[in-house]
């Protein structure tokens, strides 16, 4: 990590530096919510569609944060007076410029990798291989944008022997960026396909786009089978020195004569540059082999011996690109991060800890930091320094080096092995605990996290947490910023999770949340979520614990306005806050046109209650048929809605879209919308929505059976034909409709539909998949990515809000965060 002068800085970033030029800096910070404090950290106050930030300088003040690069100076000339701040006109730009600068001074190999699809675990299994010879950098998960290169570049140490940066582009125009920050010296090129497609106009210039980083390296790697990069590169012509692997062409450098898939591994013989070579890969999935084959080509190129290549490759295991986090013993939440552990990942999960609320303990188990090519001392120094920026309750170390380091805290409790630990996990205090378990690959930390995890589960549910803030991200690019958003989470947030979903939206600063009864808002407030939290539907006789945990009720009739102003007046609350529910078309609950003036008056006489917000909402927001009748309802909302804040003296906020009327009815924004099923990546018309959820199963047994067997409860699955079936644990127990069975629904395995066959019993399922090339243990998609949830509701003749609320609670949620 380089140590640059505010001075320096200033010169390489072309802006106007006013504060201390010899200040320091060894930390660059672009998100105010994960920051290094101390006067070593500079704050890039980066502005986007949706963030700006120029926001939070006061916030990070008052953290410790004091040196800037601004793009405005901030309106208080108090602040002005208290930090160093550099002036430029683009702040991404200049954070490019550092890490453009920073890669300039840097002498040792730097590999970059590309490609549609692949390039993250290729780029840590690479990592992995080359640190059996050296030491490596490498771009901490995915940071491979724009924005995450130049902070890969700027963590890189410059006494390693290997850099590995990964490189990613979504549009025509930013791959030239990144080469020149890049500067690569050797390549590879993984793959190319579909993925981030939308703002190419074919695959074509995509694979002309992506070549753009490899115009000046020494030597690039590929596979020779692609056909649309081979016909590039010789189209082209740009790129001198290329090797490659294949398995068609027996004059590749690397021609793979033959492959043999056993139980768990696949044997490799091939003809390296006409030479017999062998490889056992620890993987029978076509991707993984292929990942393994671009490290194979450019291990032996590079002229790494057979028996390290193996020994690397033989090691690796799937990349956890993604933090899980799981149901653990004693109330916990685990957070498994167990595959890898470098101070930079490192810091990325304790961050990631750190803003969990449902828990209010923490507990950390770590190992030894493995091959980081510094001093034990040094290294382990380093640590200390950065656990004790963090509100950690119970530390636990694993390994020889990390345990007899002076510079971890004393309390810390020390095993100096896996199996240690795991014959002592009974003396770690869990309950109602977030345990964060980091681990270097060979200490074999999945062990633990079996042992900690609440049961163990064939059938889960995956909400990938990234694409849910997509998803937010993009109904918050329809707002204007005057507007608000509430966040709808009731029924276990669409059965996605409460605490887990509502601890995610506080931290990602949404306005307010909605709940559909009181005891699921008492919920959230106990797992530690302070937003406000709007009642939908409390019954009058939870109105005590409504103001004891601070909830803010819908009032739908006089009785219920009536009895909380009495509560109120009891408990001396001067103003408690309440949302008016109008009628306008739904018929649900709420105060009818006919009723209006009743509450009126009622309005006008009740203490201690004040109106936080008038709400109605839309019976058919979705259907372009209906929008007369929409507007209908709108229109009696605001009418209803000037004759209440008249007789209020004060305006209200106004709140009366869904989902699909925030991407509807622009005009209707108003102060606040209601965002629902939207999150979860469902709706009529945002085709930017990614799906959320995933129910996946695995198979647990197949059967060969002929045409004149039947399958299942009562011979309903009739065989037309000699059949593979396979049998799945998932059943109605778990949610799973009945009326799927008997080919009326399909699941996806290994990339095809196969139906399902016979009665869905409770807890298992058959599946037809003669068609398909499965084995036992392979994964089964029931619904979500590729097997759209809104395929299963249109068979079903439901909605998919039907089907993601019926999942089971029974059923594990996993949370993923890349």
């Amino acid at each position: 990590m380089p140590e640059l002068s505010l001075r320096v800085m200033a010169q390489v970033v072309q802006g106007q530096l006013t504060g201390n030029p010899e200040q320091v800096i060894r930390n660059l910070e672009t998100d105010s919510r994960k920051v290094r404090t101390g006067a070593d950290s500079l704050f890039i106050a980066i502005r986007g569609e949706r963030h700006d930030g120029h926001h939070y300088i006061a916030q990070l003040l008052e953290q410790g944060i004091s040196s800037f690069i601004l793009e405005k100076l901030p309106d208080n000339l108090v602040l002005r007076e208290q930090c160093n701040y550099i002036l430029v006109n683009h702040s991404m730009l200049a954070l490019q410029k550092l890490g453009s600068y920073y890669r300039s001074t840097l002498s040792m190999p730097l590999v970059a990798i590309t490609g549609s699809n692949g390039k993250t675990v290729v780029k840590e299994w690479l990592s992995q291989c080359l640190a059996l010879g050296g030491t490596v950098s490498r771009s901490p998960k995915s940071y491979n944008s724009q924005l995450g290169v130049p902070l890969s570049l700027w963590m890189i140490d410059p006494k390693s022997d290997w850099a590995v940066i990964e490189a990613g582009i979504s549009e025509p125009g930013e791959m030239e960026k990144l080469q020149a920050m890049i500067q690569p010296r050797l390549g590879i090129f993984t793959m190319l396909g579909p993925a981030h497609q939308e703002n190419f106009e074919s695959l074509e210039q995509k694979c002309r786009e992506k070549l753009r980083l490899f115009r000046q390296v020494e030597t690039l790697y590929y596979c020779y089978d692609h056909e649309l990069i081979r016909e590039q590169l010789l189209r082209e012509k740009t790129i001198p020195h290329c090797v490659c692997w294949s398995l068609r062409n027996p004059q590749s450098d690397l021609y793979i004569s033959k492959l043999h898939t056993g139980l768990g591994s696949t044997l490799v013989d091939a003809l390296f540059q006409q030479h017999p070579v062998t490889l056992q890969i620890p993987f029978t999935d076509r991707a993984s082999v292929e990942n393994c084959l671009h490290i194979f080509l450019f291990l032996l190129h590079q002229g790494f011996d057979l028996v390290t290549i193996q020994q690397g490759i033989s090691s690796l295991s799937p990349v956890a690109m993604r933090l899980e986090q799981v149901a653990g013993i004693q109330n916990s939440t685990l957070i498994n991060d167990s595959y890898n552990s470098d101070i930079h990942s490192l810091r990325i999960a304790l961050d990631y800890m750190s803003v969990q609320q449902q828990h209010k303990k923490r507990t950390v188990v770590l190992s030894d930091i493995l091959q980081s090519g510094q001093e034990a001392s040094v290294l382990y120094r380093q640590v200390g320094d950065l656990l004790q920026r963090y509100t950690i309750d119970q530390l636990v170390l694993v390994g020889e080096q990390i345990t007899k380091s002076a510079d971890m805290p004393r309390v810390a409790l020390r095993f100096e092995s896996t199996s240690a630990l795991l014959q002592q996990l009974g003396a770690l205090h869990l309950r109602n605990h977030v345990v964060l378990i980091k681990g270097a690959r060979a200490f074999g930390f999945e062990k633990v996290v079996g042992s900690l995890s609440e049961k163990k589960h064939t059938t889960v549910l995956e909400i990938d947490l990234n694409k849910l803030l997509g998803n937010l991200n993009y109904f918050r690019g329809l707002l204007k910023p005057p507007t608000r958003i509430m966040v709808m989470v009731k029924a276990l947030s669409y059965g996605s999770g409460g605490h887990e979903i509502a601890n995610l939206l506080q931290h990602h600063q949404v306005d307010y949340l909605g709940v559909a009864f009181t005891d699921e808002g008492i919920a959230l407030r106990e797992a530690g979520i302070n937003l406000p939290i709007m009642v939908m539907s409390p019954a009058m006789d939870s109105f005590d614990e409504i103001m004891e945990y601070r909830l803010e009720p819908e009032i739908y009739s006089l009785e219920g306005l009536q009895q909380l102003s009495d509560l109120a007046v009891r408990s001396q609350e001067t103003a408690y806050p309440v949302h008016i529910k109008l009628d306008t078309g739904m018929h649900r609950l709420g105060f009818m046109p006919e009723e209006l003036q009743g509450l009126l008056e009622a309005l006008g006489q009740v203490k201690n209650i004040r109106v936080k917000a008038v709400f109605s909402h839309l019976a058919v927001s979705s259907d372009p048929r209906e929008d007369d009748f929409t507007r209908h309802q709108l229109q009696i909302f605001l009418e209803m809605y000037e004759k209440i804040s008249g007789v209020l003296g004060y305006r209200p906020l106004r709140h009366i879209l869904n989902s699909a009327g925030i991407e509807r009815f622009p005009e209707a924004h108003l102060e606040m919308v209601r965002l629902g099923i939207g999150l979860h990546g469902i709706s009529g018309a945002g085709a930017g929505l990614e799906t959320v959820s995933t129910l996946k199963t695995r198979i647990v047994q197949i059967k060969h059976l002929s045409k004149t067997e039947t399958v299942g409860y009562n011979r309903h699955g009739i065989l037309s034909r000699d059949s593979v079936i396979a049998v799945v644990p998932v059943g109605y127990a778990d949610g799973l409709n009945r009326r799927l069975g008997n080919r009326t629904g399909s699941v996806l395995v290994n990339g095809q539909y196969c139906q399902y066959v016979g009665d869905i019993c409770m807890d298992m399922s058959m599946i037809d998949i003669t068609e398909v090339k499965a084995s036992v243990n392979d994964e089964v998609i029931i619904f979500g990515h590729g097997n759209p949830v809104e395929d299963m509701a249109a068979r079903l003749g439901t909605i998919p809000y039907e089907i993601l609320t019926s999942v089971s609670g029974r059923v594990k949620r996993v949370y993923i965060n890349e």
